[in-house]
């Protein structure tokens, strides 16, 4: 097995950017989701988690390094994240008023209706949602959902037959031919090596509303979470039994990884 792609994303919840390289430590991978906006009504982190409130962050795509941080907006124009006048700016383009932070508060949530209820009632519904701590598996401030590393394989990804943009990982490992989709599930607590870095898994990913939805130019797909629902439900230690594709990951030792680098379980 092998690296295929690597990928980071400096602002939550929006699109972001591939490397050929990045250096990862027990944060994750440098300037990955190191900013976040904040609703300055209800002071939770947004995320397209909740999509009647927030899919619009897809629209969005950021890139650059930490303190170099760009945004691309809906129609081509740009702005940097250290800009005055970027909240006004994003909060304008997104109908709610947000703040661009760089801090994970202390017990900072998001919002996370059932992908089901979404599924079922339409992205523009008023479902039920669970409130959850985010970066619990994630020391310092960045803004993961829980580990600091997320990977899939390919061998998943052709299974359920959806792009890897959809899942939103850092790694994506390219699997010899035969290789079993789901396979992440059975890597909980293995460490993997992988380029300078060694790794071990935490938790099999569990999948919200967001890889159903709009990226950027890509429509929306269904069946990307739909076909982990009907043959991937298994137990994600603090979310119970949940829909998975990908695997949580944390870093044991910091290092170098680089696309090509192969990939060895331990």
């Amino acid at each position: 097995m092998r690296v295929e792609t690597l990928h980071r994303y400096p602002v939550k919840s929006m699109l972001g950017e591939s490397v050929e390289s990045m250096v990862v430590d027990e944060r994750g991978a440098e300037g990955d989701r190191w900013l976040a906006l904040v609703d300055a009504v209800t002071g939770k982190v947004a995320t397209a988690k909740h999509p009647r409130l927030w899919r619009a962050l897809l629209r969005f795509a950021a890139g650059g390094d930490p303190g170099r941080v760009c945004i691309e907006l809906p129609d081509g124009g740009r702005v940097a994240a250290e800009d005055q006048g970027v909240d006004e700016l994003l909060s304008g383009l997104l109908g709610r008023p947000v703040r661009l932070v760089s801090e994970r508060a202390l017990g900072a949530e998001v919002e996370r209706p059932a992908p089901e209820d979404v599924l079922d009632r339409g992205v523009e519904a008023e479902v039920d949602y669970a409130t959850l701590e985010i970066g619990q598996a994630t020391p310092g401030s960045s803004f993961h959902d829980y580990g600091p590393l997320h990977l899939i394989t390919t061998a998943t990804l052709e299974r359920i037959g959806a792009e890897a943009v959809r899942y939103r990982p850092n790694l994506v490992v390219r699997t010899p031919p035969g290789y079993p989709a789901y396979a992440e599930n059975e890597w909980v607590g293995t460490e993997l090596i992988v380029g300078g870095a060694r790794l071990r898994g935490l938790i099999p990913t569990p999948r919200c509303a967001v890889p159903t939805l709009e990226h950027g130019p890509l429509p929306r797909a269904p069946h990307a979470v739909r076909t982990p629902m009907a043959e991937n439900r298994v137990e994600a230690p603090g979310f119970g039994v949940q829909p998975c594709a990908g695997l949580y990951l944390e870093v044991l030792a910091e290092g170098t990884i680089r696309t090509g680098d192969l990939v060895t379980l331990q």
